[in-house]
């Protein structure tokens, strides 16, 4: 399916006359008044005089003070066309009101329409924002009369205490009464003509200001946008309203605190204000049966779910609670109480033991004199002199702290050539010690991030991790330094998001085998790979929780977590000896199961397995006395094992 890409073209009506003076007028720092324009199929559209059409940056309003990247449209033209014609005998000349039904309005419509999403807030509350001053209120029938097209009222003067707060010098009364006739007339034009009054120069681009927390309410006047809003949201409540409705604004301001405090920052849930006497409302409410206001409307995937009518605050905030609750149900684990379990530390097992470098120096340039012909672009000569002069003494270097005139780049950046001649030249017999330096290495954090920042293909632990694979015979001793080194690399958030995600496939199949290996040092060493695995996806998952979004890591999370359950239900069943390792398995399977997306695929399996069997029967090991790991055990047995 083709896309286009939407653009909403933002310029400043007053070419920055608001920024220089509305702090004296107002006491607020307003940056401009917003005339915006939608940019799609390679035209510009926007209303004034009626809707308009100009190729992009052509109409009478110049070059855009901003453009924002609205994101694609799968809509196509011919649909576009098609809805710009049906809304057109709403979006008419004699419509037009400078703060209740512009440019923005018919913007936000077109905007909801390609894409589901609303025009930035700052330009949407702007109107809002403004009559909120005691000069906005009082100048608003001056506004009211030059929209319809009469003569504007006399501008009146700021309160005192508001100028002498703001400036010492009050503005020119008149300057301001032409500026607002000359705003007014140039946003309802088309570009057929232009008013006569004078502009300042454009000013330079700058930041919108940052939108107010409180205002997370969206305004919505067109069915198709109002429709697009319940497709692209799990839950919207929709309140009709009226300006002229004293139960409206009396009960809008608990609306808006609701908006605020229950909208969810990944997006999923919408709070609607549908003015009943702005544009095409009355279309979205036809639907509806919307006569009085204030009425609200709870909807679940689009579906009308409950209607509340009057201005009852307890009831709108039990029927929002309950929606919401419906929306993203808690977890089934999430009532449970389980102090072991949340007691345990997601922060990760590191390797941190220190070898005796002069020595591991001393056997890496032993294997590297041994081969008798080395390949490669870098030179036996040279890989020796980076290990000696740049990749030891870092590694000596009690804080592990870089040198003041070398950036992590310039430092790090001979490393990969370094691990590449290595990985190309030596047997996997002999590449234990180049994986052990990555071991210690990642232990810093400029080191680690500078791992994060290659790409899988040039990154030296997913190299390291894919030489486990494929062949018979891997030494124990790289087996073991690799594990360890894949542990360390989760001391680093954005590396352990590729271990998890762009190296899963070789992660997963190295830590099943290695879970259940021969060596004893060796399964320990996966068991804690295993558990700062389960530790990271809990973090995800806890963050997922409390922004109320139900969703797995990736599409193919699923598969992944089945398999990894059971190789550890497996590797526990097996374990009989060693009391930490055990403890580690167990913790691991405990943060799997705690807040998984995929419990109800997961408890037939664990079923099947016979989970609960397996963890009693280890209740009895002589090594569940030990403290807390008793209770570890019971506790996922009895509550999270069906």
């Amino acid at each position: 399916m083709s896309t286009a890409q939407v653009q909403l073209y933002v310029y400043d009506l007053t070419n920055g006359l608001a920024r220089q003076l509305s702090m004296q007028l107002t006491g607020r720092q307003i940056d401009g008044i917003w005339h915006t324009s939608v940019v799609v199929f390679g035209r510009e559209i926007f209303y004034g005089m009626g809707i308009s059409i100009t190729p992009p940056g052509g109409s009478h309003h110049g070059r855009p003070l901003r453009v924002v990247d609205m994101g694609e449209t799968a809509i196509d033209e011919e649909t576009f066309e098609q809805y710009i014609m049906e809304i057109r005998e709403q979006y008419t000349a004699d419509k037009y009101h400078l703060l209740d039904f512009n440019c923005n309005t018919f913007t936000n419509d077109c905007v909801g329409f390609l894409t589901g999403k609303s025009i930035p807030e700052y330009i949407t509350s702007l109107p809002a924002d403004f009559l909120s001053t005691p000069f906005g209120a009082a100048l608003r029938p001056s506004i009211d009369a030059m929209s319809r097209g009469g003569a504007p009222s006399e501008i009146p003067t700021p309160p005192p205490e508001v100028v002498r707060a703001a400036a010492a010098v009050p503005p020119n009364s008149a300057l301001v009464t032409n500026a607002f006739r000359d705003v007014v007339a140039h946003a309802a034009s088309d570009g057929s003509s232009r008013s006569s009054g004078a502009y300042l120069p454009t000013p330079t681009p700058t930041s919108p200001r940052s939108p107010s927390n409180a205002m997370q309410t969206k305004n919505c006047s067109d069915p198709t946008s109002f429709q697009s809003l319940l497709r692209s949201n799990r839950a919207v409540i929709a309140f009709f309203t009226r300006a002229t409705c004293g139960p409206c604004r009396m009960i809008e301001p608990v609306f808006e605190d609701l908006a605020k405090n229950k909208s969810k920052p990944d997006g999923g849930v919408a709070f609607v204000k549908v003015d009943l006497a702005v544009g095409n409302s009355a279309a979205v409410a036809g639907p509806y049966v919307v006569r009085a206001t204030p009425t609200f409307i709870f909807f679940l995937d689009g579906r009308k779910t409950h209607e509340l009518r009057g201005a009852n605050v307890p009831e709108l905030r039990t029927q929002v609670d309950l929606l919401i609750y419906e929306a993203f149900p808690p977890h089934p684990h999430t009532a449970l109480s389980l102090p072991a379990v949340d007691s345990i530390s997601l922060n990760p097992i590191l390797f941190t033991n220190i070898p005796n470098l002069d020595t591991l120096l001393a056997k890496l340039n032993e294997f590297i004199d041994s081969v008798p012909s080395w390949t490669g672009a870098v030179t036996q000569a040279q890989v020796k002199q980076v290990l000696a002069k740049t990749v030891v003494p870092f590694l000596k270097a009690s804080s592990a702290t870089l040198p003041p005139s070398q950036p992590p780049t310039t430092y790090f950046d001979s490393w990969s050539a370094l691990a590449s001649s290595l990985a190309s030249n030596l047997p996997i017999s002999n590449l234990f010690p180049l994986a052990d330096i990555w071991r210690i290495a990642l232990l810093n954090p400029k080191f680690s991030e500078w791992n994060s920042t290659k790409s899988a293909p040039q990154n030296t632990i997913s190299m390291l991790l894919s030489k486990t694979l494929g062949s018979k015979g891997v030494p124990r001793n790289y087996i073991l330094t690799v594990l360890r080194m894949l542990s360390n690399a989760f001391s680093n958030t954005n590396l352990a998001q590729q271990c998890v995600v762009s190296m899963r496939s070789d992660l997963t199949t190295f830590l099943v085998s290695t879970l259940l290996h021969a060596d004893v040092a060796v399964r320990t060493a996966a068991a804690s790979l295993a558990f700062n695995v389960a530790g990271y996806l809990q973090k995800l998952r806890l963050e997922k929780m409390k922004s109320s979004r139900n969703s797995s890591i990736d599409p193919e999370g699923e598969e992944w977590e089945v398999e990894m359950v059971s190789a550890i239900l497996e590797a526990i069943n097996q374990e009989n000896t060693n009391g930490d390792l055990a403890h580690r398995l167990v913790a691991s399977l405990a943060l799997l199961l705690r807040f998984s997306p995929f419990i109800e695929q997961l408890t037939p399996l664990m079923e099947v397995l016979e989970s609960r069997s397996i963890l009693n029967t280890k209740l009895t090991s002589e090594y569940a006395t030990k403290p807390g790991v008793h209770k570890l055990i019971s506790e996922v047995s009895e509550k999270l094992c069906p």
